[in-house]
């Protein structure tokens, strides 16, 4: 499992919500709590599609 560089987190939102996201370590996932998706972190590389989150129940 590979972390994600903090200085990428800071710099990168939600492309639906223009929000911050919260980094799920275990899941390997981006969280946007606005929206209510988990983008999903491949290799290392965020996946900031909407069609390729995933919902999150809240």
């Amino acid at each position: 499992m590979s972390e994600i560089d903090p200085r990428l987190l800071e710099i990168l939102v939600c492309p639906l919500t223009k929000t911050r996201l919260r980094y799920d370590a275990e899941a390997q996932e981006l969280i946007s709590d606005a929206a209510g998706l988990a983008y999903p972190i491949r290799d290392g590389v965020p996946i900031m599609l909407v069609e390729e989150a995933r919902e999150v129940k809240g």
